[in-house]
């Protein structure tokens, strides 16, 4: 039992020590030394920018290659574009082009010999014509294969386990011989006094990358990939840099309100039955269309009156006529007065049994029909009634709205040395949107609030386009006189990390990078920079949040 323990002992004596700190070598070699998984070429005009991205090519045999365009100010997917793709110097040599996506097409063709060739895109397209040569078309090229981690012989655990089974082993056979026993005793004691630390080599990990490119790996890098494909599904926009002069603004919180013209409320003018419903909720009409039918029940005492009101208005419109022929049978000795009374009460007559017809008609039997016309153009809104639903005189059965006749109503603070609202420019701007809307002054402040003294101000909303509903809340930014020139980005493109104001910049097609910057004055659309970013960048506007989310996961 000694010599087993003694064994054992001797065995973990052998064993060099490994630390860790918890990461995983394996998924390391799996991220470190992933091959590229494709080659690309880029080129850009000022109109269009050409990405064109390709795996092994070789020479003498079909190849496929994928062909992105793009706006170059905008980095918006060009659609709807007419390609046509040669070799520079080899216009013989013909390449199909055919649409796959948005902006994306795929290229085939057969390259003539392994080099590198130049390849000459040649795009019809909503931008105009223009002439684009991608160079380095590389044929030939073989993907460089996964490097390996370099480790030598003399590093190897296996070595020094082998090693202390070996020494474990042959001091245990002189342990067993009685004639050494005291000096193999003296020789295990002193070996178990040296630290292990000294004999074998301990290998201790921080969480620290021993490939050469650590740095890019230890830590968030302020270059990162976004491939052309994510771009265009993310619609990943851009703006380009420049110096710009715009006014300051104020900014404040207006309601959008029906105009007088632009709501109307549909109620029934008696009490009866709902019969028939000609729209439906959201159904654009026009005014004057028919939008409910209700039904009156006519009381027997009620539809006597109306029959004796139809044969009086009858029997006046006969007497006026007859009176009215026989004096002009003697037109020429008859008073020119009687005949023209005559001519009167028999046009009178006539006007009152007309507009009976038209709200009685021939319906003279116990019920009544109404008709409910839409008084103006709009959308029709939610009803609450339905069919075989009974009304009483004067209640709401729906409404009609037209979006596309509006009023901002804002409070305006009179500050010392403001200009009036007849001399400043408003706009407004629906929720998170960044489009901006014209507002044109309809009433100037008539009345204070008395709770701030805020002048109440109405403005006429100049297209919506039907961006604004009744009701909602949206910012409103009067332009003061003040002109600032100075270097300026889209308010959208600035995003907040790790609680710096920062920008995306994008490098090349599919290369971006963080910059962090120094915000100047703004004006709700556009933000001066101080420094951070320069002329000519072009920074991403649109979808930024992604972008940010693509840029914390690298």
């Amino acid at each position: 039992m000694k010599q087993l323990i003694t064994l054992m002992l001797l065995l973990l004596f052998g064993v060099p020590a490994l630390a860790h700190d918890g990461e995983d070598h394996a998924a390391e070699k799996s991220t470190r030394h992933t091959p590229a998984k494709y080659f690309s070429s880029e080129a850009l005009s000022d109109k269009y920018e050409v990405l064109i991205k390709y795996g092994e090519l070789k020479g003498g045999e079909q190849a496929t290659l994928q062909l992105f365009v793009a706006d170059a100010a905008s980095n918006r997917a060009v659609d709807a574009a007419t390609l046509t793709v040669t070799l520079a110097g080899q216009p013989s040599v013909p390449f199909k082009v055919a649409r796959t996506d948005s902006g994306t097409y795929q290229l085939t063709g057969t390259f003539p010999a392994n080099k590198a060739y130049d390849l000459q895109v040649n795009i019809s397209g909503p931008l105009g014509p223009d002439l684009v040569q991608v160079a380095k078309i590389e044929v030939g090229r073989k993907p460089e294969p996964p490097a390996e981690a370099h480790r030598h012989w003399y590093e190897s655990p296996w070595l020094y386990g082998t090693g202390g089974v070996l020494a474990g082993l042959a001091l245990m056979y002189f342990l067993m011989r009685r004639r050494v026993r005291r000096v193999a005793a003296a020789i295990l004691v002193s070996a178990l006094l040296i630290p292990t630390a000294a004999l074998n080599p301990g290998f201790a990990h921080g969480g620290e990358d021993h490939d050469r490119g650590g740095a890019k790996s230890g830590g968030l890098s302020s270059s990162f990939i976004v491939e052309k494909e994510s771009q265009f599904l993310f619609d990943i926009l851009t703006h380009k840099v420049g110096p710009g002069n715009f006014y300051q603004t104020s900014e404040v919180v207006g309601t959008v309100t029906a105009a007088p013209e632009g709501r109307a409320v549909i109620q029934t003018p008696q009490t009866g039955t709902i019969v028939a419903l000609r729209v439906h909720p959201g159904q654009p009409v026009s005014k004057g269309q028919v939008l409910a039918v209700v039904e009156q029940q006519v009381e027997a005492g009620t539809q006597l009156d109306i029959i004796a009101q139809r044969n009086s208005l009858n029997a006046e419109v006969k007497a006026a006529k007859v009176q009215y022929e026989r004096l002009q049978s003697i037109a020429d000795i008859a008073a020119k007065k009687d005949v023209t009374e005559a001519a009167a009460r028999y046009e009178a007559a006539r006007q009152n049994l007309r507009l009976f017809t038209t709200n009685i008609g021939s319906n003279l039997g116990s019920t009544r029909v109404i008709r409910l016309t839409a008084p103006i153009s709009g959308v029709v809104g939610t009803f609450n009634y339905a069919i075989g639903a009974v009304v009483n005189s004067g209640e709401t059965l729906f409404e009609i709205t037209n979006l596309d006749r509006l009023y901002v109503e804002t409070q305006l603070y009179a500050t010392s040395g403001g200009e009036p609202p007849q001399n400043s420019r408003f706009q407004a701007f629906p929720g998170q949107d960044t489009t901006a809307f014209a507002l044109r002054l309809v009433s100037d402040a008539q009345a204070v609030v008395a709770g701030n003294q805020a002048q109440r101000v109405l403005f006429e909303l100049i297209r919506p386009n039907g961006k604004f509903r009744i009701g909602e809340n949206v910012r409103v930014l009067r332009y003061g006189s003040n002109r600032i020139a100075q270097l300026v980005v889209p308010t959208s493109a600035l995003v907040d990390i790790n609680g710096k104001p920062a920008v995306f910049v994008k490098d090349h097609a599919e290369q971006f990078s963080v910059s962090f910057v120094q915000k100047g004055a703004g004006n709700g659309l556009y933000t001066a920079i101080a420094r951070g970013v320069d002329a000519g960048a072009h920074v991403v506007t649109g979808n930024v949040y992604q972008m940010k989310m693509i840029y914390l996961g690298q």
